[in-house]
């Protein structure tokens, strides 16, 4: 999707990038699907700061989509990491043409609720 120029002029390169650390790492980690690595190895190869990788990878481990064993770290199953990442994509383009959904409109609508029970 394009951007005005003066965003573009504007926008610091972090801003302008749509590739975040936790995309960076699993792509990392998915060429290289036959080795385990240590926090610090998947920071340089990835280009990720180091002070961030504990965050990403312990987000990423939450969600299943690496693996950990002592100090080592590797990507997860492969069709989990491809399903969460087209699930991402999608949602990220939904957002993009129609805005983010907010969640406390979305639960004052919903079905179930105290809210939306009182209006019966």
């Amino acid at each position: 999707m394009p951007i005005d120029i003066e965003t573009f002029a504007e926008a610091s390169d972090e801003e302008l990038s749509e590739v975040t650390n936790a995309e960076r790492v699993v792509r990392f980690l998915s060429r290289n699907d036959d080795k385990a690595f240590t926090p610090a190895e998947i920071a340089d190869g990835a280009g990720v700061k180091r002070s961030s990788i504990s965050t990403v990878l312990r987000r990423l481990r939450e969600r299943d989509l690496v693996r950990h064993k002592g100090d080592y770290w590797a990507i997860g199953d492969e069709e989990r990491v491809r399903d969460a990442f087209q699930f991402h994509r999608v949602t990220a383009s939904l957002n993009e043409r129609f805005g983010a959904e907010d969640a406390a409109e979305w639960r004052e609508h919903a079905a179930g609720s105290d809210e939306s029970d009182a209006d019966e």
